[in-house]
């Protein structure tokens, strides 16, 4: 099973970006897992394929595909996500942005062909945790993923107060994302509850038109909040 990144950015956005060697292997599957249908068709039609694209078999990623009744098959039984690679066929797992299983869906999948002895290989792209992490100036040595902080203003002043007294005990960089609507309220939401000496780096639209990484100390960033760009996907990442 291949493992396919895709470009940060909108398809329209972006050329083939796979090694050509890589684009070679991709290009000549017929079974691919995705999240999105309709986004993975657009992905693929840049690649350029060896068949038509109504002759490749999309398999909805079972956290993707819904529960109950009008669940996809290979949500309700694990067993059939595999059925494709068991008979001996090659597939890809692609990602809507990003790579995937990382801050994206296709772990349980992955886990899956472990456990039956398919051989898994990740293909080289993007990673905005990566590359934001390789921008920030922050610590790269030891460094910690958290995902999504809780919603809710107060959950989530509590949630950014314990992370800043875990970064500042371990010297771990702490790493974040958000849904882009909400990319606002967040680095407001660093901003007021992060000690002033924490360093805070906010890395938006990576490889994209409007990119922007800066870090700077939160007593700086109080002085003149940012203005993030409301459709455009950021990374948050601080040293306290």
């Amino acid at each position: 099973m291949l493992l396919i990144p895709t470009p940060l950015q909108q398809p329209e956005e972006s050329g083939t970006w796979l090694l050509e060697a890589d684009r070679a292997r991709v290009a000549a599957l017929a079974h691919f897992y995705v999240e999105t249908p309709k986004t993975a068709r657009r992905w693929l039609g840049v690649l350029g394929l060896e068949r038509p694209m109504q002759e490749l078999s999309l398999h909805v990623l079972p956290d993707r595909a819904g529960k109950g009744k009008q669940a996809a098959p290979e949500a309700r039984d694990p067993a059939q996500w595999l059925v494709p690679l068991l008979a001996g066929e090659d597939a890809g797992l692609l990602s809507d942005a990003g790579c995937p299983g990382v801050a994206d869906p296709g772990g349980q999948l992955v886990a899956a062909a472990h456990a039956q002895g398919i051989e898994v290989i990740p293909l080289v792209g993007p990673s905005s945790l990566l590359l934001g992490l390789m921008a920030s100036g922050l610590n790269g040595q030891r460094f910690a993923f958290q995902g999504y902080l809780p919603s809710q203003p107060e959950e989530r002043g509590r949630a950014i107060v314990q992370l800043a007294q875990r970064s500042r005990s371990q010297r771990e960089t702490q790493l974040l994302i958000e849904t882009p609507y909400r990319n606002q309220a967040m680095a407001e939401a660093l901003i007021t509850h992060l000690p002033g000496d924490a360093r805070l780096c906010i890395a938006t639209d990576l490889t994209g038109p409007a990119q922007s990484v800066r870090t700077l100390p939160v007593s700086q960033w109080r002085k003149k909040l940012p203005e993030l760009p409301p459709k455009r996907p950021a990374v948050f990442l601080f040293l306290a």
